[in-house]
């Protein structure tokens, strides 16, 4: 069986790449997708269908239209590994987070423990919490490899 793995959440380092690397170098039968990592790209997904004058109707327009694969995507994974960075509340995160629980499709959270108290009950749905990329990998091998 080849895992779907769903990468969700924080754009701004390479731990993506970091838990794809690990996975091929390892061997693993998992496949990846995540959302549109592009910042810009995804803040004008909807200025297709018409640029708002108003900040809100833009960003509103542009969800919508990135929901479509996110919501998608989530919807086909195995299993999402969702990652909160320290710069900045990933409320995207979170709510990919809870439309796994409410799906019951497992989720790994990926953060660092200084943030634990508000992700307590995004944590307390996962069914891991990791804080490196590697503690990832090694989850996936476990999941995927284990006899």
């Amino acid at each position: 069986m080849i895992w779907t793995v769903y990468l969700s959440g924080e754009i701004h380092t390479d731990w993506r790449e970091q838990i794809q690397a690990g996975a091929e170098a390892a061997g693993l039968p998992v496949e990846f997708s995540a959302p549109v990592t592009n910042h810009e790209a995804s803040d004008a997904a909807g200025d297709v269908l018409g640029k708002p004058d108003e900040a809100f109707w833009r960003d509103h327009q542009s969800s919508k239209v990135n929901g479509i694969r996110t919501k998608t995507l989530l919807e086909q994974c195995d299993l999402a590994v969702i990652r909160f960075g320290d710069k900045y509340k990933q409320w995207n995160a979170a709510f990919d987070a809870g439309f796994c629980a409410a799906m019951g499709t497992p989720y790994v959270t990926l953060h660092n423990d200084d943030i634990i108290h508000p992700l307590k009950e995004v944590d307390a749905s996962a069914m891991a919490w990791a804080q490196t990329p590697e503690q990832v990998v090694d989850i996936l091998k476990y999941v995927t490899t284990a006899q």
